[in-house]
Formats: structure tokens, sequence, C-alpha cells
């Protein structure tokens, strides 16, 4: 079954792209892996309109977006609550739900006050968005300006083309349902996303009150964040002694600290080496927090040693595979049908 019409860009919003689980395996080349910066949203939608994990949707950044469907199919979000509207009925995270050709989505923008102020969330639609497979990935290099729709952000009037669906007629049109997603809610009475992190390399090297001062925030998101890094704003952290540093590789959740005693907390589209000494690194499972924290948003960091951090990546694949047992046992997936999380692994 060829490739069909899809959709139509009618109003992108702050920031909507193609994005699919990454192009890992190409930091020699100086490519960062880029991909959904919420790889867990993605999965979860991707399942839920009977796609494998891997398939490319759309990072929708703030809501206020509009996208008209030129063909029947089956669509999910999942990631922060934007009051999605399908032609005004309204459509929750983590549900699946049928269209018709015509149909229009519409998001409302992360300023409305009957919504918690987040920052991103995911679209799949069944057979995933088909643009070109560019060193193993559909998803949009924002930074060297490939990969995705024309190596940019959508504009409006883009259309795009989707893949031909796994699902059959029956299951295309199957009534709506939905899955438990994960909870993403701030703690405390300061309502602060909390990021597990681990020491980095050079956390010795910086100040006793700097490093008391890491865990013990809390961080304001500036409005200076984007796909390559949260910026935070707080204390400042201060090296023991000045002194020039290597460039060295980092990789996604590294927390870089510039001269500004600023913190950086690297996403995916961050580059692939960097001269900054590395205080911390927030760990793998908590990195879809930080993709939906809201900008002027608080974090805490609470540290952590490895072993805690690999108890928290099973458990993020434990919850992963209870939903694919729950859609198989439902008949809506095939045992083998998703492509897990771990074969991205490669980077």
């Amino acid at each position: 079954m060829a490739a069909s019409a899809g959709l139509t860009v009618l109003r992108p919003g702050m920031l909507a792209s193609v994005q699919d689980l990454g192009r890992p395996g190409h930091r020699q080349l100086g490519i960062c892996p880029g991909g959904a910066l919420d790889t867990l949203a993605l999965t979860l939608a991707n399942r839920l309109v009977g796609n494998p994990d891997g398939a490319a949707g759309l990072e929708l950044t703030m809501g206020s977006c509009e996208i008209r469907f030129e063909t029947a199919t089956r669509i999910a979000i999942a990631g922060d609550d934007f009051g999605a509207a399908l032609d005004g009925v309204a459509l929750w995270p983590c549900w699946s739900v049928p269209v018709a050709a015509g149909q229009v989505l519409k998001l409302a923008g992360a300023n409305r006050s009957t919504l918690k102020a987040g920052l991103r969330t995911w679209l799949a639609v069944a057979g995933g968005i088909d643009v070109p497979v560019i060193l193993g990935s559909r998803s949009t290099d924002l930074k060297a300006g490939f990969g995705g729709h024309q190596g940019r952000a959508l504009k409006k009037g883009d259309r795009l083309m989707l893949g031909a669906p796994l699902l059959d007629a029956q299951r295309l049109s199957r009534r709506p349902f939905g899955v438990r997603g994960p909870d993403a809610s701030p703690d405390g009475d300061d309502r602060a996303t909390v990021l597990r992190v681990m020491a980095g390399p050079e956390f010795e090297q910086f100040t006793i009150a700097s490093r008391e001062a890491l865990w013990r925030g809390p961080w304001r998101i500036t409005p200076q964040s984007n796909r390559m890094g949260s910026r935070l704003e707080g204390f400042e952290l201060k090296t023991r002694r000045a002194a020039d540093m290597l460039s060295s590789g980092v990789i996604p959740g590294t927390i870089q600290v510039p001269p500004s005693g600023q913190p950086i907390i690297l996403m995916g589209d961050a580059q692939t080496t960097g001269g900054y000494p590395r205080i911390g690194v927030v760990i793998r499972a908590d990195l879809w927090k930080l993709a939906q924290a809201p900008l002027n948003g608080r974090l805490r960091l609470q540290q952590v040693e490895s072993a805690a951090a690999l108890a928290a990546w099973d458990e993020r694949q434990r919850y992963l595979a209870q939903v694919a047992q729950g859609l198989v046992s439902a008949g809506w997936m095939a045992p083998a049908q998703n492509l897990a999380e771990g074969e991205h692994d490669a980077d």
C-alpha cells in the first residue's frame, strides 16, 4: 500500500517539526542524535495508532496550532495537555481516535489559565509521517538544516504525506480508547519538576557551596531555552580555580556550566562535544520531564547514583512493556510489532 495524502498545516504554532526516535551513530561526524525530545511520549502515541515505535510524528511546541487531515486515518497525542480538540470534540492525551478526511485538529496555547503551563506535545498518525530517510532517520535537524520536511520547521500551508498504516480499515475506525500516561506533574509546594542527576566528570572541580547549591535549588528554566539546551537561572556555580579545559564528548542530559555560572542542560539537538565543565548529567529516564517542563518553570535536581539511574530506566521499560501487553491483549498490536527503544541505543 503506497503513501497517501496526509495532512495540511493550517497553523504551526511556535515550533512544529517532523521527529522520530533520532539519528544515533553519527557523533564522529559531529551530527547530533536529535529526534523527539520526549521519546517516551512519541513511543506511546505511535503504539496507540498501530505504528512501530520509531515512526515519524510531529513535535508541537506550546500548542496554538491547527492541522487538517486530508484522508481518513487515526491519531494520538502524548505529552503536555494543550486542550486538543478534533472538530471541537476534546482529545485527551494518550487517547487514540479515528479521524475522517477534512477534520481539523486544534491545540490551544500554553497560556490558557485552565491548563498547566506546558511546553511540548507529540502527535502520531497511523502510518507515520512519510518524509525521506536521511542517515537512518526522518527527524528534522533544525540546526544543520536537513531531514524532516525540507530540513526546517513546519510552516502554514505545508502538506505532509503519510505512510501505509499497519492497521486494517476496521481497526482504523475503531472507537476511541486510551491508556494511562506517565505523570509529569511538578512536585512540592514550589511546583518544581524534579530531575534525578548523577554527578558529572568535573563535579569535584566546583566549590563546596556550588555543589550544595546544585541540589538545593530551585532553578528557573529561562525563555532562552530551546531544542539544543535548557538554560537555567539560579545560584552562580563556580569552580575552585580557573583552568582551561579540553573539549570532551557530551550527550543529552549533560549539565554544562559556562563562565556565567548559570548551568545549561543539553537537549537532543546539542553539539556533540563541549569545552565547559560538566557538573552533572540528568539520567536518561527523566529527560522526558525536562522536554515538557515549561519556560519559567522551576526545577529541582536530586542527586542519585548509577544504581538508581539503572533502576529508573528499568521502571520506564516495564511501563512501556505493560502498555504493549495491554494493546496486544486488546488485539490492537501484534506481539512482535513494536520496535523497542533499546534498538536505538547504538549512539
